[in-house]
């Protein structure tokens, strides 16, 4: 393990890092969309109200904090939540809170003094916390190798009180946290801000950045898929998972392994149309969802989907009209206008999934979640043109790289046999 993460805080990574503005339960889906837009790893942090207790000068702790949390609420769950037949036909759907929206888990935040060793808070990620509530302190200045000295499990003052008393255990030598005009201020930290982090000390990590994934046995063989020729809506009842994303596989030519044409992730449908793509995601196939069905077709109000997209009474009869969809009204953008064609000839632009090798070095997988802003990049064989799937590597499995003994790593050639998470729900 690298002793960068000895040396540094948490605090280091939190400098620059706008205060957190808590969005409550009771703010409707349609805010929920543009926060999200502005937010990190395509999701955003949802908390219940303050119950203020009539008791002056009261302030809330952090267990109080905790409890107020209720959940991380991500594209994938709007546009899944969308899709359900209930709300495709309702026009107010987009007014309805976030609390019959969000899946409630408490465990996905958990607050920590801008003090904590990164090792520390980087084994919290490992076990599952998404996001770090950091206090946002006037006093406290941020902290480096020069101010956080780690001696024999004992923390240094900093220059401004090294004359003064000898090194104690006590938290008093910590770093200074809050102060009562700041108590309320925090910022959020994300695992996408501690990869950005670990981007800047790949020299002090050596030789683990030019490793390749399958060396240091990180490829994640658990992953949710969906075959192309599937109705889309299928991939919202597979299990909850880490990365939020489920692959479209189709077989290749020998029927025997899979390849991977696309995928329905939360970092996919981030910035989306995302009525349109709940649309699609309601009455496509998979293959046609991450594909693109081109018609010429702009994208459109939810009233206009609602007049040409569903069964409705005519006349005392049932009619079901016609639906035209467009990738470029969920964010993708081909070239020119095509009918689908399931093929690897077939240009998807922005639907195509973000992959590597197993043979891709860990630098290299980094650098690219970073420089397209995704949770997770899948892993296809390295001696394969049809992109065999093998796995995918997230967040976690990088924390889990970056963190594990040398004596740890396995054999680069390594061999992967079976895939996928094929729970039927």
């Amino acid at each position: 393990m690298a002793s960068v993460f000895l040396y540094h805080v948490v605090g280091d990574l939190t400098v620059g890092k706008p205060e957190m503005v808590e969005f409550y339960e009771t703010e409707s889906v349609e805010s929920a969309i543009r926060a999200i837009g502005e937010s990190t790893e395509c999701g955003i942090p949802v908390w219940r109200k303050r119950s203020t207790p009539s008791i002056p000068g009261f302030v809330e702790n952090s267990e109080m904090r905790q409890h107020r949390f209720v959940g991380i609420l991500n594209s994938l769950d709007i546009v899944a939540f969308l899709a359900k037949s209930e709300c495709l036909q309702e026009e107010k759907a987009m007014k309805i809170p976030v609390s019959e929206v969000v899946c409630p888990n408490n465990t996905l935040l958990k607050q920590v003094d801008p003090g904590t060793r990164l090792i520390d808070a980087l084994e919290m990620m490992k076990q599952g916390v998404r996001r770090l509530l950091v206090p946002k302190s006037v006093v406290w200045r941020g902290m480096s190798k020069r101010f956080s000295i780690l001696y024999n499990g004992k923390w240094l003052k900093n220059s401004e009180n090294s004359s003064s008393s000898s090194l104690t255990a006590d938290s008093t030598n910590r770093p200074a946290t809050s102060k009562a005009s700041s108590r309320d201020k925090f910022c959020c930290l994300s695992r996408e801000d501690v990869i950005r982090f670990l981007i800047g000390v790949l020299g002090a990590l050596a030789p683990l950045p030019l490793t390749s994934i399958s060396s240091l046995d990180i490829i994640n063989l658990n992953y949710n898929f969906i075959e192309a020729s599937c109705p889309a809506i299928e991939a919202t009842r597979r299990p909850p998972c880490d990365p939020s994303a489920i692959a479209v596989l189709e077989q290749t030519e020998n029927e025997q392994q899979f390849k991977i044409i696309g995928e329905i992730s939360a970092s996919k449908l981030w910035k989306c149309d995302y009525l349109a793509a709940a649309w699609a995601l309601a009455n496509l196939y998979a293959g046609q969802f991450v594909m693109g069905v081109e018609d010429n077709m702009s994208s459109r109000s939810f009233s206009d989907f609602l007049q040409t997209s569903f069964v409705g009474e005519q006349n005392g009869t049932s009619t079901t009209k016609a639906k035209k969809f467009s990738s470029r009204s969920i964010g993708f953008n081909p070239t020119s206008p095509t009918r689908l064609s399931i093929g690897r000839s077939m240009y998807r632009g922005r639907s195509a999934p973000l992959t590597c090798k197993t043979s891709s070095s860990l630098a290299a997988v980094m650098a690219q979640m970073l420089s397209h802003r995704a949770t997770h990049v899948w892993v296809t064989e390295a001696d394969s043109d049809d992109d065999v799937l093998v796995g995918v590597v997230g967040y976690g499995e990088i924390l889990t790289a970056v963190t594990k003994q040398p004596s740890a790593f396995v054999p680069s050639n390594r061999s992967y046999e079976g895939f996928g998470n094929d729970n039927q729900n």
